[in-house]
């Protein structure tokens, strides 16, 4: 299977099957009707699209659970990741967008831009190993070794976390974390949070703030080892 054979929408689908299995729910399978939501297409064309690519040994379809990626599905959706996420990166860096700007720019142009100006564009940025966000960019081949992580809803209080990566590309949110300061390799610790999945509260150095347990459950942390 090479990128030729896969048009557009087909690369689409697969990243967004993808991003709905193993970067939303960290379920094994996704429904279709997940999917149609996600994409904001009819079910039927859902349906249509799933076949062609279950036949062409990219996912699996069982019915009553869901779809999911193959092997060689997910081998495609993490190349196609690849580019979209350095091409953010060279929005950024390059560019000097915002990194609540780049993810619809890059969707429109990543598919139009061939290997050599891509190797090209990694050189200029000195091989980025993370997207503006924080997500992993997977090497040529589509590896990546996923980052042990986990939402803010689930730390520790008053131990001390550093932000990986942040899992919205709403840009609206995005301009709000960083207005908070909450952008990957930013510490914090965990002072409160309120019962009933209520708000938190985080330190930044001497700062507080505030935020939403939607909100939380939407940036990933690791551990900081301190002594």
């Amino acid at each position: 299977m090479t990128d030729e054979q896969l048009s557009k929408t087909m690369l689409e689908y697969l990243v967004y099957i993808y991003r709905l299995s193993d970067e939303t729910t960290k379920a094994s399978y996704v429904s279709t009707s997940d999917l149609a939501d996600m994409l904001a297409v009819s079910a039927p064309a859902v349906n249509r699209m799933v076949t062609k690519l279950r036949e062409m040994g990219l996912l699996h379809h069982e019915r009553y659970q869901g779809i999911s990626l193959t092997d060689a599905g997910k081998r495609e959706a993490l190349k196609q990741l690849r580019r979209h996420r350095i091409t953010e990166n060279f929005l950024v860096e390059v560019m000097g967008f915002g990194w609540h700007e780049v993810h619809q720019e890059a969707e429109r142009i990543s598919n139009t831009i061939g290997d050599k100006l891509l190797d090209r564009m990694v050189e200029m940025m000195d091989t980025p190993t993370r997207c503006p966000h924080g997500n992993p960019i997977p090497d040529a081949a589509g590896n990546y070794t996923p980052p042990d992580d986990k939402p803010i809803t689930e730390v520790e209080i008053n131990k001390t976390y550093q932000i990986s990566r942040v899992m919205t590309r709403e840009p609206e949110r995005l301009e709000y974390l960083a207005a908070l300061g909450l952008k990957p390799d930013q510490q914090f610790k965990l002072i409160h949070a309120a019962p009933f999945n209520g708000p938190m509260q985080l330190q930044l150095g001497r700062e507080y703030r505030i935020i939403g347990y939607n909100l939380a459950e939407m940036i990933r942390v690791r551990p900081v080892d301190t002594p």
